[in-house]
């Protein structure tokens, strides 16, 4: 494309996600914009795309794929519809950006992965945005500078003030803890080899029948291992935070010190109530990156193979929750295009 015409994105999904986007598209990120609008709610479809200028709305993915004004897609629809979507830009041989989860399980995602490996060079980037956000980017330049030694734990914390009401147990990992999944693989280098799932009694604060808190443990083939306190009816706040330990010191981020206040003898802060206020800057520069290196002629970011590589780690997280003890995770042998 001419580097001087602004990138026509599609935006697959009309949801609070992809609308996000729309927004951030057209009214954040430079050298980008809303081309069209993709919903199965027709009227959605049309509410979202009329406050872009020269945006098309449309109801169905590889219709607005096929026009001319549309040079990359960013798919924000439910996880189940991705798959679809995903080999539908294969076939135009568009740039993805595809929020998370890439699938909802492993065996479709490694039906896309096979499918991009047929294109023969990178398609998708994956929407892990806590690799884009400031503290977390930090935390993994210190680890690559070696300063602190070798890591051998990683602790996470996240926290939600209360689940939507079609949340289920199994929620908690596939859509929760699939975060931390990414960011234990990210930060360590390493590969997850094994889940376990332990459960507290359930909050008060928890709808019934949902088992909310959960423990989980991660094993990677690197030796470290990676927990996770997953809440998500806390009640109070927002939180997400991360401690690294290592052999010579440790690092934490997601305190959320930005601004402490010392008034009538207290001191205290603010605690985000969601993940739109948290994460973002991330989403910002997540987006903003996509977009550079589209424009450059480029693919960068998580992969197809970390968005396979998660949602098999999820799976036997699902499995272990259900059934207790430990479970290991399945891989295929990563292929070379992602090496």
């Amino acid at each position: 494309m001419n580097r001087r015409t602004p990138l026509g994105i599609a935006v697959i999904g009309a949801g609070r996600m992809g609308a996000d986007h729309v927004r951030r598209i057209d009214r954040v990120v430079a050298g980008a914009r809303v081309a069209a609008v993709v919903d199965v709610d027709a009227e959605r479809a049309k509410a979202v795309a009329a406050g872009v200028d020269g945006c098309a709305a449309h109801t169905d993915p590889a219709a607005a794929m096929a026009s001319a004004d549309v040079d990359a897609v960013l798919v924000a629809s439910p996880g189940p519809a991705h798959e679809a979507a995903l080999l539908a830009a294969f076939e135009h041989d568009l740039p993805v950006l595809c929020e998370k989860p890439l699938t909802p399980d492993a065996a479709s995602a490694l039906r896309v992965l096979e499918a991009e490996q047929t294109l023969g060079h990178r398609r998708v980037q994956v929407g892990f945005m806590r690799r884009y956000d400031t503290e977390y980017v930090r935390l993994k330049a210190l680890l690559s500078t070696g300063q602190l030694g070798r890591p051998l734990m990683l602790h996470n914390r996240h926290r939600n003030v209360a689940s939507p009401p079609f949340f289920t147990s199994s929620m908690l990992i596939s859509d929760s803890v699939a975060h931390e999944v990414d960011v234990t693989r990210w930060l360590l280098g390493h590969e997850i080899t094994a889940v376990t799932v332990l459960r507290p009694a359930p909050s008060a604060g928890a709808p019934d029948g949902l088992r909310d808190p959960q423990f989980v443990l991660l094993e990677t083939d690197g030796g470290a291992l990676s927990d996770v306190e997953i809440f998500v009816n806390c009640g109070f706040g927002y939180q997400v935070q991360a401690e690294m330990v290592c052999e010579r010191g440790t690092a934490r981020i997601g305190d959320g010190h930005a601004l402490v206040t010392n008034m009538a003898g207290r001191w205290g802060g603010t605690i985000a109530q969601d993940w739109t206020d948290r994460f973002a800057q991330a989403y910002d520069d997540e987006v903003r990156a996509w977009v550079d290196a589209t424009r450059r002629g480029e693919v960068t970011g998580p992969s197809t193979w970390d968005g396979y590589a998660a949602a098999a780690v999820c799976e036997a997280g699902v499995r272990a929750l259900e059934e207790g003890g430990r479970i290991e995770v399945d891989l295929v042998e990563k292929p070379a295009l992602y090496r």
